[in-house]
């Protein structure tokens, strides 16, 4: 049921974004509060410092990303399987036909279904690129910091362990997601702009095969109707009255 685009992007996360994650990323901020030191010996100072420059752990945001971005796929993954079992219980009892008019295309609720998921993996993506601008403006971490918080005696300098290597990991996970709000936004505008033109061709189609039009088939049997009631006369030696103006003046006509 995922198109091109949906394939490149289920690709995308689960191997540069999941598996990178739980390789790479908990080592390199597993030892991220143990190894932040402080030019001071000033008790709780360095605790204090690290949680104002750390409010948020990165490892924690982009755990709670990927599970929120994950989800839509699962829901579409129900409800293809609902689909299925509803198509499997009804060829059981009718032994013939179709439940769903296109059983392995996305129409109707599935299609709706997959778009829906598609807005909400992009607005997730966007969200959590907002939240990490709001804690870390420049995205990057610097190697010194400065603080000035309580029990802190004056400004003091601290230094975050590994710095390079961390913003490596933090710039490789920011463009991944970022190629991955193009093509959730790339495969939504191929969505619908792919069911517009079918909707255009239906339209188109109506005219060269009027059979598929609804209100062909009233139109047709009402063709047939005259026709049937014009061959009730023809073994007869008389013809049948023209309908008048006025139907009472007629009958009173043929009374008389």
């Amino acid at each position: 049921y995922s198109t091109a685009f949906g394939r490149i992007w289920l690709s995308l996360v689960f191997v540069f974004r999941v598996l990178v994650y739980l390789v790479t990323v908990e080592r390199v901020w597993g030892d991220d509060q143990k190894d932040f030191d402080c030019n001071t010996r000033q008790p709780g100072c360095t605790n204090v410092c690290f949680d104002e420059f750390f409010p948020v752990s990165h490892v924690r945001l982009w755990a709670l990303q990927l599970i929120l971005v994950t989800c839509p796929s699962l829901l579409v993954v129900m409800h293809v399987a609902y689909r299925k079992a509803r198509e499997k219980k009804y060829q059981e009892e009718v032994g013939k036909g179709h439940l769903y008019l296109y059983p392995g295309k996305k129409r109707g609720g599935l299609w709706w279904t997959y778009v829906c998921s598609l807005l909400f993996k992009a607005s997730i993506d966007v969200i959590f690129l907002y939240v990490f601008h709001v804690f870390y403006p420049k995205y990057t971490l610097p190697s010194v910091v400065k603080c000035h918080a309580t029990p802190c005696p004056n400004t003091v300098d601290c230094f975050i362990s590994k710095p390079s290597e961390k913003n490596i990991f933090i710039i490789f996970m920011l463009v991944t997601a970022v190629i991955c709000i193009l093509l959730n936004l790339v495969e939504l505008a191929y969505l619908v702009i792919k069911r517009c033109s079918e909707c255009m061709e239906s339209r188109r189609a109506l005219p060269a095969r009027p059979e598929l039009d609804p209100n062909w088939v009233n139109s047709s049997s009402k063709q047939k109707d005259l026709l049937a009631g014009d061959l009730i006369f023809l073994d007869s030696d008389t013809h049948p009255p023209l309908l008048p103006d006025r139907p009472r003046a007629h009958v009173k006509k043929t009374i008389l």
